[in-house]
């Protein structure tokens, strides 16, 4: 049976196994062999990254051709207004891609959210807004690229779901292993739109 690791990566975590340098990779977080990444957070982001050992569920989850919502929370610099947020959502031309149309939506601070390590930078003068993204797609820096594109930079990236699984119950530098009901969805690839 194929196993899913769901692991909540922190802040500044390589998501590779290979020693980097003194960086911190996943090999300091998951002592299980034979298990690989289903996707990529950059080392300035954190949250929710699968891992497995088959190759096929892998390939599900990570292939945009299957469509497989994944939902970020992104706090910016700055309040979007309306008109950006639907430019955002209708799909931007970032130069070397354009970006599918996605679902975006202005939310309250995450509840319970924990702190990040380093903090980011405040300033007292300019406000920040949280974000919640869903794409079905998932390009290099894409939510960075993406809020840059519309005037607000992002400060901190969190993703909170990749399709029906979620960071719930889950500190960072957590995982736990989904159980066979789980793994199951990953057939159906479900989703926790809540938009």
């Amino acid at each position: 049976m194929s196993r899913l690791i769901l692991f909540n990566k922190p802040h500044g975590v390589l998501t590779q196994f290979t020693a980097a340098d003194g960086r911190r990779t996943l090999k300091d977080y998951i002592p299980i062999p034979g298990v690989y990444a289903a996707g990529r957070l950059d080392a300035d982001s954190e949250g929710l990254l699968s891992l497995t050992d088959d190759g096929r569920l892998q390939s599900r989850i990570a292939d945009p051709r299957h469509k497989l919502p994944k939902i970020y929370w992104a706090q910016v610099e700055g309040v979007p207004d309306a008109a950006a947020l639907r430019r955002m959502a209708s799909g931007l031309d970032l130069g070397d891609f354009r970006t599918r149309p996605c679902r975006v939506r202005p939310i309250d601070e995450p509840a319970g959210l924990w702190p990040r390590d380093p903090p980011i930078r405040y300033r007292q003068a300019i406000p920040t807004q949280w974000l919640e993204i869903e794409l079905r797609e998932g390009k290099n820096r894409q939510v960075r690229r993406m809020t840059a594109k519309i005037g607000h930079p992002t400060l901190r990236l969190i993703r909170w779901a990749i399709g029906a699984w979620t960071l719930a119950g889950l500190a960072p530098g957590q995982w736990r292993e989904a159980d066979a009901a789980e793994l199951g969805l990953s057939l159906g690839l479900g989703s926790t739109t809540r938009f």
